[in-house]
């Protein structure tokens, strides 16, 4: 699957909220903080391939 870009647009403790910058949505994705690269912060683009995410 993939691959999917996002834009991470809300941590909230052990979650962020990501949204999807590829296409035009306005769904958003609840993940994991511990899925995420350690280097994660609001603002940062990710990108999502093979089950993983990456920061771009």
């Amino acid at each position: 699957m993939g691959p999917f870009e996002y834009v991470v647009i809300r941590i909230d403790g052990d979650y962020a909220m990501l949204k999807r910058t590829d296409i035009v949505s306005e769904d958003t994705v609840l993940v994991a903080r511990a899925l995420l690269p350690e280097e994660t912060d609001e603002g940062t683009h990710l990108l999502w391939e093979n089950l993983e995410y990456t920061v771009i």
